[in-house]
């Protein structure tokens, strides 16, 4: 009993004094838990394998008669083996996976429904690479909040979108999903679409989840074939093709999406440097990553790991939270915890930013808030949705020549309507074209008749991708009737996108012969190009009258491009990427490095070639109107400036033509000197006037010392004290210039 008051003692001392030295020096005590108390207890009830199921994404399939699902699949959602589905749509059908979720499973974990809504889910608006050369943010980010609300409305909570590589190499199809080969514009544009998917917040209903794609540097695949390897060293890296991606992130979008090609040697897919120490570490991303199609698999062939297992491992330790379609988690990651190859705490990471994502989209709180056939109704190729589909394809469009001002026409012209594009509907939405429909699309054909310029006749001429010429007497014959020819030709809608990547990027087929019949009966021609890429077209440049690039501009294309021919609208976009005069040019882009010996005409001992020019047949920010713009000489506020000071450039824009219309100024910096070789010129700032006819506005751009920045020599990044040249035009070609110092 003494032995037992005199322990009892001591413990009582021992506790006295820490209590006494914990008044005296800072405790020492855990941080308290800074997750959502609700995601913490449903992870405490989860079982290894329920939480896996949770990091598993299947597809649904469509078929004649509509939405399905592969019954193991719907086994794997009954038994917790799959948290989220893709390619789910519609209301009833989604209601009613989302049904067995919460109603046959023992959690009641509420499913996550994802979908490629690319350029709109049932109204389709143009091509992205098309509605970047609007440069205009406000209908870029209208056209993603559009799609957003009529998605959200079909069950869906999630975007494969937007797609934010740089491209440089019009070879590779999937150019037609970004917005072009500039950094810069590339960022404002990833931006806004990330804005207008997500609206006012994820939960909302008429919003969805943004998922950045494809991260990292997808858009420079060597040789331009799809899914190839891509080699650059850092400093390219850093400065050109990792930016939008960054922007699209601070911007807001909660997944991003890793991309098949290695970086560095390793793919994306497993590579922690992306995935963690630039991703999380550097940018602070908070939410979830998930693979492309197989992409875990896929790194079995990259030959960085001995099989799908291995690769399961390396994607968890690389920071994958997600796997899409390749069941490689489902089938492996069990095994490779109790062997102790991928931790727990892993696993659990990957699901708290999951199950955080759903608790923020109400799904818990109600599972069946996104699939509303009311809301669905009203919004769905509504009158509203339409017309913003009109007026974002007709801001798209680029006239790319017009001589002798044979544009626009007018009712009164006969006009014959000729080439394989002049009645399709399919073709005018696109690929990725989501949940659209050829029949809700208005062909060319519609849409001259709907502008009262009914052709005289209708003429197919040739196939697309085909050399038989046997229509081309109808063509002719149809010409003959005609006062001026309109010429649609130009792309399959499969011919740009994933998987088609094509060496030769001419108009195929016969199209081009087509052209030169038609131009040899003396009648003014107007080719009218609907494409999913720039393409080569020196021939075409040659021989048409006018050439309007109108992309794939959707559901709403024939009315569109009937604004623009009959002059309704005026024509005001430009070129985001370089068309090249031959595939030998490419890559070209406009912001390329000056060589030590830099191109001269009159030299042959300069970088050249022997048989083609180097400059591009239209240039990055070409474009033309149905007005004419001058440019006063750009003036500086100051002609030095300091680090953490502005500096104003100025310039006066005039509307010298007959016609009101817009103008998208540009400015570009030129660094004279610095410790790393810099671009001849790039983009730092833009803006889209409208001007009336004989108006004058001053238009000012206000520059800080970030937007001279770049990797220095150390790779910091920063700005260097030196000159620069600073131009402002209507494209990356122009030489009105005023010159300024960095102190």
């Amino acid at each position: 009993m003494q032995h037992l008051l005199k322990s009892t003692t001591v413990v009582f001392c021992l506790l006295l004094s820490m209590t006494l030295q914990a008044q005296t020096k800072p405790a020492k005590t855990k941080p308290k838990p800074t997750g959502d108390p609700r995601i913490e207890k449903l992870l405490a009830k989860m079982t290894l394998e329920e939480k896996i199921g949770q990091m598993t994404l299947y597809t649904t399939d469509w078929e004649s008669t509509g939405p399905t699902i592969r019954d193991g699949y719907k086994n794997d959602i009954r038994s917790g083996n799959c948290g989220a589905l893709f390619n789910s749509h519609t209301v009833p059908f989604t209601r009613e996976l989302q049904r067995i979720a919460v109603e046959e499973t023992r959690l009641k974990i509420p499913l996550l429904f994802g979908y490629d809504v690319i350029h709109g889910y049932k109204t389709i608006f143009p091509i992205p690479l098309g509605e970047a050369a609007s440069w205009d943010l406000d209908a870029i980010e209208r056209s993603a909040r559009i799609a957003a609300t009529e998605a959200a409305a079909s069950g869906l909570h999630w975007t494969f979108a937007p797609m934010v590589d740089i491209g440089r190499d019009p070879r590779w199809g999937r150019v037609m999903e970004g917005a072009g080969e500039d950094t810069y514009l590339g960022c404002r544009i990833a931006e806004a679409r990330v804005r207008g998917f997500q609206g006012k917040g994820i939960g909302n209903t008429d919003a969805v989840i943004a998922c950045v794609k494809h991260y990292a540097a997808y858009g420079a695949p060597i040789g331009g074939r799809d899914y190839n390897t891509v080699d650059m060293s850092e400093r390219f890296f850093r400065e050109y093709y990792l930016p939008p991606y960054k922007a699209a992130v601070q911007a807001g979008a909660m997944t991003v999406m890793a991309s098949f090609n290695d970086y560095d040697g390793v793919p994306a897919t497993g590579n922690k440097y992306l995935l963690q120490h630039i991703l999380r570490d550097e940018w602070a991303f908070k939410g979830f990553v998930v693979t492309d199609y197989t992409g875990i698999n896929e790194m079995v062939k990259h030959g960085v790991v001995p099989d799908d297992k291995a690769a399961g491992e390396l994607a968890v330790q690389a920071g994958i939270d997600m796997d899409m379609q390749g069941a490689v988690y489902q089938r492996f990651l069990a095994q490779s915890v109790k062997e102790g190859k991928v931790k727990m705490a892993q696993i659990d990471e990957a699901v708290r930013r999951i199950l955080a994502l759903k608790f923020q989209l109400g799904l818990f709180e109600d599972p069946y808030k996104f699939s509303n056939a009311q809301r669905a109704q009203a919004t769905i190729l509504s009158p509203e949705n339409r017309a913003a589909a009109r007026d974002v394809a007709r801001k798209s469009m680029v006239l790319l020549k017009n001589a002798n001002q044979v544009l626009p026409l007018n009712k009164q012209q006969k006009i014959a309507l000729i080439g394989p594009l002049a009645e399709t509907k399919n073709d005018l939405i696109g690929n990725w074209s989501g949940a659209g429909s050829g029949a809700d699309c208005v062909s060319l054909l519609e849409g001259l008749q709907n502008a009262g310029m009914k052709p005289v006749a209708v003429a197919k001429g040739c196939a697309i991708d085909s050399e038989d010429q046997s229509g081309f007497k109808a063509a002719l014959d149809a010409a003959a009737q005609a006062d001026v020819v309109v010429l649609a030709i130009g792309e399959r809608a499969d011919m740009s996108g994933e998987a088609a990547s094509r060496a030769y990027i001419t108009v195929p087929g016969a199209q081009e012969a087509l052209l030169t019949a038609l131009k040899a009966t003396g009648k003014p021609v107007v080719v009218v190009l609907m494409n999913g890429r720039p393409l080569t077209i020196p021939n075409i440049d040659r021989q048409a009258d006018a050439i309007l690039e109108t992309w794939w501009s959707g559901t709403e294309a024939g009315n569109a491009i009937a604004d623009v021919l009959s002059g309704a609208y005026n024509p005001s976009g430009k070129l985001t990427m370089s068309f090249p005069r031959t595939t030998g040019q490419i890559p070209v882009y406009y912001n390329h490095k000056s060589a030590g010996r830099p191109f001269d005409p009159n030299s042959k001992w300069t970088t050249k070639y022997i048989d083609e020019a180097n400059a591009p047949l239209y240039a990055f920010g070409y474009g033309l109107s149905y007005t004419s713009f001058k440019y006063g000489v750009p003036t500086a506020s100051k002609t030095a400036f300091k680090k953490g000071e502005s500096i104003v450039i100025s310039v006066e824009l005039t509307n010298t033509g007959n016609v009101d219309g817009e103008e998208v100024a540009q400015l570009y910096i030129h660094d004279l000197v610095g410790s790393v070789t810099r671009p001849v010129r790039e983009l730092k700032a833009f803006q889209k006037v409208m001007l009336r006819k004989g108006e004058t506005k001053t238009l000012t751009f206000t520059l800080s010392d970030k937007d001279f920045s770049f990797f220095k020599q150390n790779m910091k990044f920063g700005s260097e004290p030196g000159d620069f040249e600073i131009t402002v035009g209507g494209n990356s070609d122009t030489d009105n210039v005023v010159r300024v110092s960095l102190k």
